[in-house]
């Protein structure tokens, strides 16, 4: 077998195409890039093994870079891009393409690329695009695929005079394809070029050696089974898998040729069951069709029946308000006309005016009598004028309040699976977002689906996400800092399927996560401290010195505050992280702190019987709390008893009811070191409690401090892991 056969953990493939095993044309799923959706070309292996095309490497590498100039301070999980790029100029491409290329920075570091396969971020090291293997195998798959599709199109010779003659036989040494009588000038007998190494007609040329990405003179000849990648002997002595289990490259190659092959012969063994699921899965997909049409019509047939019920009632009520509006409009004639009466020579006044012509005094008696009572009933109507009718409407305006909210809840029959319900005080969100929700016993679903989306504060729609569930709680991560999203599950059964719960509304951090751990060795007390091996929780307890201290209390005794801090640092860019608060703790303080100013506190040993040590002790008289300078180096909020207290300022109430708030369950601190600000928010509400200027000019520590009898927990991130973690407990 040839030496680069040997190096391809896939030759096995390959065999399969040349018996007539697979076919070529039937594979061309798994030869589409998944970020330019066409053909491979020259494609590379990322960390995770998936491959991308190198062009499509450098072009998100590059959309990136634009995306991150625009956007410097804005949160850096954005999903990654999934359409076509525009192609970027060359000399971006070749910026991008050198060996410790970084984003903004002129010193080499591990650059992070988000794999358009997996959907996750993925470091491709200090030599970045530089460091990728091209996966050869996968080109010459991709090249038979192509003459495959174009076997009526040959590969014309490469030195021929014009015009150029069908080729024969393709060089892979001097990777060039010829005609008969071009090969044999060019590859004359007797000569070295006679022992070049030539196949049938190509246009995949690939090395016949496969060579080192970061020693690019060593040839590769071992493989690293922690990085599941071919490695050279300078790799091994000296580099970056120095310390990494390495193998062969030939064993490598014989175990990942018999697994491949095992599993690849289990799936050809398992041709008739999978050829019987596809036309089982066909026939549900027409029974889904011709279900799918019926249901239409059975939701068609009872909106119709509301329709008509709602026609109905609309036919009833119009005709209700046409015969009111009759009546009141014949009483309201009917007035006009009497009034009409009531002009000069019109009606009643002109019938008077006639009665008085008459001379005989019998004869105006006679009809006068009665002539003046229908006078003076219409005088009094003109001093107490009312319409006959009302010309409001006030009594026939529909009431569809209840109606409405009932047909807003109009759903689909949940046909025996109950609606899950969000578990709200489980459901948190921190660094990714936890899900978790219930479903009764008596309902049990196969499986569940999640969908989220994010709400814009000018309301407009976004459409759902979906996830697919097979259990009851969901990490979903890649949401943008201080936004908030929408969550609801629905219940599957088979292909039955539930109403979504109701929706459950949570609000990001404002930045990215910080992650930190507490740190044993700057300024740690562990006479007073109690710091657990995870170093992401401390506790506060009286140690056998201040026992003994206590003795002394004839003459005073003092406690003072004992600090820990991260054990990681903070020079610019916005985080945020957070703590919860033990409920019993006597006296806790949370904030920041620069460099600088914890030297000045950390380096002068305690004096646990003095209360002028410490700058806080305890006491208002000397608190940072008094202090209102806007530059100082640090930022520390009170905690105790339950309660959560507000730093005095000038500018705010120093009245007790308007510091004090009620402690929250978990707090946040986020510090934005470019504006040179902190905050403290609450994070069951991600509320901001209180924010003021700090000075960032040094670097920034997660600064903690405990007196008396407290505890404090980090915030633990939300991972895949979490969710194993809390199923265990």
């Amino acid at each position: 077998m040839s030496e680069t056969g040997e190096m391809s953990e896939f030759g096995y493939i390959m065999e399969l195409l040349a018996k007539g095993k697979v076919t070529i044309k039937n594979i061309e799923r798994e030869l589409i890039c998944p970020a330019c959706k066409e053909l491979f070309t020259h494609p590379l292996i990322l960390p995770c093994q998936h491959s991308v095309c190198h062009k499509c490497v450098k072009e998100l590498l590059l959309s990136l870079d634009d995306s991150f100039n625009d956007v410097a301070s804005d949160n850096s999980n954005q999903s990654s891009p999934r359409l076509r790029l525009t192609s970027p100029s060359m000399d971006k491409i070749d910026k991008i393409s050198r060996p410790g290329w970084k984003r903004n920075s002129l010193t080499p570091r591990s650059t992070m690329f988000p794999c358009p396969g997996c959907e996750h971020d993925v470091d491709l090291g200090e030599r970045g695009v530089s460091g990728l293997f091209r996966n050869f195998t996968l080109e010459t798959i991709v090249e038979r695929y192509r003459q495959a599709a174009r076997a009526a199109t040959a590969i014309m010779c490469d030195l021929c005079k014009p015009p150029p003659q069908e080729s024969t036989k393709s060089c892979m040494d001097c990777s060039a394809s010829y005609c008969n009588e071009c090969f044999k000038i060019y590859h004359p007998w007797g000569t070295v070029k006679a022992q070049h190494e030539y196949v049938g007609p190509t246009t995949n040329f690939r090395p016949k050696i496969l060579m080192c990405p970061e020693h690019e003179t060593e040839r590769i000849n071992m493989y690293c089974e922690l990085c599941r990648r071919p490695v050279c002997h300078l790799c091994k002595l000296g580099g970056n898998h120095s310390n990494h289990r390495v193998t062969t490259m030939s064993s490598a190659y014989k175990t990942l040729k018999e697994k491949l092959s095992k599993d690849i012969d289990f799936l050809i063994g398992k041709e008739g069951q999978v050829k019987s699921q596809i036309s089982e899965l066909n026939l549900l997909m027409k029974e889904t069709e011709c279900n799918g049409e019926r249901a239409k019509e059975e939701a068609l047939a009872h909106f119709e029946k509301l329709f008509e019920i709602l026609e109905d009632r609309k036919s009833s009520v119009l005709k209700a308000i046409d015969a009111s509006k009759k009546l009141r409009l014949d009483k309201f004639h009917t007035q006009v006309e009497e009034y009409q009466g009531l002009l000069e020579n019109n009606g009643l006044v002109g019938y008077a005016q006639e009665v008085l012509k008459e001379t005989d005094q019998s004869c105006f008696v006679q009809t006068a009598k009665q002539l003046h009572l229908r006078i003076q009933k219409a005088t009094e109507s003109l001093k107490s004028f009312r319409p006959a009718a009302q010309a409001s409407f006030e009594d026939y305006v529909v009431n569809i309040t209840k109606q409405t909210e009932v047909l807003g809840e109009l759903s689909f029959f949940s046909s025996g699976i109950d609606i899950p319900e969000i578990n709200e005080e489980q459901s948190k969100v921190y660094n990714n977002a936890l899900i978790d929700w219930h479903q009764p016993e008596k309902d049990k679903a196969d499986s569940y689906v999640l969908e989220y989306r994010k709400i814009n504060r000018d309301e407009e729609m976004m459409s759902w996400n979906e996830i697919e569930v097979h259990g009851t709680s969901k990490v979903v991560s890649n949401l943008e800092s201080n936004s908030h999203y929408a969550f609801r599950v629905r219940a599957y059964r088979g292909s039955i399927c539930s109403p979504c719960s109701r929706e459950l509304v949570l609000h990001t951090p404002p930045a990215p996560v910080f992650s930190f751990l507490f740190d044993e060795k700057c300024g740690y007390n562990n006479e007073h401290l109690l710091l657990n091996l995870k170093r992401d929780r401390v506790e506060s307890r009286a140690g056998f010195n201040v026992l003994l201290a206590a003795e002394r209390i004839q003459v005073g005794y003092y406690t003072s505050l004992d600090y820990i801090i991260g054990d990681v640092g903070i020079t610019k860019g916005k985080h945020f992280w957070a703590c919860r608060v033990e409920p019993y703790s006597y006296l806790v303080k949370v904030g920041v702190a620069s460099s600088d100013k914890l030297q000045e506190w950390l380096r002068s040993p305690r004096d646990t019987a003095s209360p002028r040590y410490e700058q806080d002790s305890g006491h208002d008289s000397g608190s940072e709390d008094a202090c209102f300078d806007p530059s100082q180096p640090f930022t520390l909020v009170t905690i105790g008893m339950k309660k959560f207290f507000i730093p005095k300022s000038s500018t705010s109430s120093n009245e007790p009811e308007n510091r004090v708030l009620p402690m929250p369950t978990s707090i946040g601190i986020f510090l934005d070191c470019d504006k040179g600000k902190v905050s403290f928010y609450d994070m069951d509400h991600m509320k901001c409690l209180y924010e003021r200027q700090v000075d960032c000019s040094h670097t920034m520590y997660p600064a903690f401090a405990l007196m008396g009898s407290g505890g404090i927990q980090l915030e633990e991130p939300i991972t895949a892991k979490y969710l194993e973690y809390e199923e265990d407990v």
